[in-house]
């Protein structure tokens, strides 16, 4: 019987080890930005949080999340600044195709908040940019001239 409540107590000290192990917690949110469009125009910063990396053949978290907020830096109401974030992931096949998502904000200074989540992430990156208020998505400019940021890479 003494050595009956020592017992007790260890197995349910090593249950609650197993549920603090590093794949019980979860994944830390990583900041991000601030990132500028060409000549500050508009700034995007924020954080991303990965949980579930998968590294069976392709690497690749199971849930991504990003939160941030862009802020418009022109005082034009002709122009809005652009997040645009290219997301690859993989699919069924285990290719690792791509997809964007938009976030635009028209408001002068006044940061315009947004999440949004994917799965099987391979790889995010970002590219801030400005461009006229009648866009109702990316420019091609904005989407294929200049350099994307790596905000996510999957080892």
């Amino acid at each position: 019987m003494k050595i009956a409540r020592p017992l007790v107590a260890l197995s349910g000290l090593a249950a609650a080890l197993i549920a603090f192990t590093p794949a019980a917690q979860a994944a830390a949110a990583t900041p991000w930005g601030p990132s500028y469009a060409p000549g500050h125009a508009a700034k995007a910063l924020g954080t991303l949080t990965a949980s579930g990396e998968d590294h069976a053949d392709i690497p690749a978290a199971d849930t991504v999340t990003i939160t941030g907020k862009l802020t418009d830096s022109t005082r034009a109401t002709s122009t809005c600044g652009w997040a645009v974030f290219r997301i690859t992931y993989r699919d069924s096949s285990n290719n690792l195709p791509f997809k964007h998502h938009s976030v635009r904000d028209c408001s002068y200074g006044t940061p315009k908040r947004f999440s949004f989540s994917h799965h099987d992430v391979y790889q995010v990156e970002l590219k801030v940019c400005a461009q006229p208020s009648g866009a109702t998505r990316p420019s091609d400019t904005c989407l294929y001239a200049g350099t994307w940021k790596v905000l996510y890479l999957s080892k």
